[in-house]
């Protein structure tokens, strides 16, 4: 259990440090300025939100909890998790319309990716009934 739980925070590291590079290749190609100060904090913030969806995947592995369960109890977490994280990292101010923009994007942002897992779910589900048929 440790050793899966080190792999997906690493996992979730990675993809954090994935999207810092990618913010930080649009700062540059913008020749935007920023101190070292802000760029850690927000380094931060994105390995933190890495983590802990490396790790909130573990959510899917309880079988007595329906998928819209799951579902639901990681998006509230996640956004949770997310807006907590944003506001202290200063990715956002503390203000109602930046929340509200900061909560439609987050929420398109999660529907793109869970419909990206149901369709890759569907995918290997069908390519493995073939294979299973091939085989009888």
């Amino acid at each position: 259990m440790i050793v899966e739980i080190l792999k997906r925070s690493i996992i979730g590291i990675a993809i954090g440090a994935i999207f810092t590079f990618i913010a930080l290749t649009g700062m540059v190609i913008g020749d935007a300025e920023a101190s070292i100060a802000e760029v850690w904090k927000y380094m931060l913030g994105n390995l933190l939100i890495g983590t802990y969806f490396g790790l909130s995947s573990f959510l899917y592995e309880f079988d007595k909890w329906s998928p819209l369960k799951r579902t639901i109890i990681h998006f509230s977490l996640s956004i949770t998790v997310y807006f907590i994280i944003a506001f202290a990292v200063d990715w956002l101010p503390f203000q109602p319309l930046s929340f509200l923009i900061g909560a439609l994007l987050f929420i398109s942002a999660y529907i793109l990716f869970w419909a990206g897992a149901q369709f890759f779910a569907k995918r290997l589900a069908s390519s493995m009934n073939e294979y299973l048929d091939k085989k009888r």
